[in-house]
């Protein structure tokens, strides 16, 4: 069980368990109180457990609330997104924006939208293997092929139904490692840029799950399903590697950048702080 199901699993189970004990007192204990106060002149106080537990739960239902339904936090763990999402990037996490799910457990309970070509994700990883150790993690990248899309990949272009998605050099050379090239990639209207290697050529061993070759191949995403890439196209570990992922495992949109800390420096970079994720 990952960290993110076992916080879920516990904040629901707290935020029951105090509405419970809010909910006895309010209703009962507290009128029964009253009527003895008023019946005897003789005045009583709320039990400290009722009134620590009871009063713990505005506080617990709120964050329940937010994080359940509205938006959670979450931390940019590896390499993937760059120039995107820089690692010790937190971001924020749109949950309504593809339909309101259950805390626990995953299912919908409102249709409220789809994923679109271009958005960035958060989502369970697919794999439910025992043996792979990213079994139930979070997992961030970008949509690539929504359901029934033909995508090719081939030259380090993009091409989805026969659309290719033109890219060019980026103005700015930032974000960038050894042998990485920042190019500017227009992705159906919606422009970002991506990291790429020019001269590197992918080996059966990179991805040999789905796609032996990660550099050249086609495929057609199944029904349900969502093919999903980083934009460190040469350094992520992503559908060419493990396959699609299905409508279920959708958390949500990732909308902003509110904190991003420099582990090297031990301080946070300001200028990152706010930035809108597209």
């Amino acid at each position: 069980m990952s960290f993110t199901v076992l916080f879920n699993l516990i904040l629901t189970v707290a935020t029951v368990v105090t509405g419970i004990i809010w909910s006895i007192e309010r209703f009962s204990a507290a009128p029964k109180r009253a009527r003895r106060v008023a019946a005897t002149g003789i005045p009583e106080k709320q039990g400290a457990f009722s009134e620590f537990f009871g009063g713990l739960f505005p506080v617990i239902a709120a964050v329940f609330v937010i994080r359940s339904f509205l938006y959670e936090p979450f931390r940019i763990p590896s390499g993937s997104m760059i120039p995107t999402l820089h690692v010790g990037d937190f971001i924020l996490v749109n949950k309504f924006s593809y339909g309101l799910r259950c805390p626990v457990g995953g299912c919908k309970i409102v249709e409220l939208g789809e994923p679109k070509r271009g958005d960035v994700v958060v989502f369970i990883y697919p794999n439910t293997d025992a043996s792979d150790p990213n079994r139930g993690n979070d997992f961030i990248k970008r949509v690539i092929g929504t359901p029934g899309d033909r995508i090719q990949y081939a030259g380090k272009r993009l091409t989805v139904n026969g659309v290719e998605a033109p890219i060019s050099m980026a103005a700015v050379q930032s974000d960038v490692g050894y042998g990485d090239v920042r190019m500017h990639e227009d992705f159906g209207g919606v422009k970002h840029d991506i990291l790429i290697k020019p001269d590197r050529v992918s080996d059966p061993f990179s991805c040999p799950f789905v796609q032996p070759n990660g550099d050249n191949f086609e495929f057609t995403v199944p029904p349900g399903h969502y093919f999903m890439m980083g934009d460190n196209r040469d350094g992520s570990n992503d559908s060419r590697c493990w396959g699609t992922v299905p409508e279920a495992n959708l958390k949500g949109r990732a909308e902003l950048v509110w904190m991003s800390w420099d582990h090297e420096r031990a301080r946070p970079v300001l200028s990152r702080i706010g930035t809108l994720i597209r």
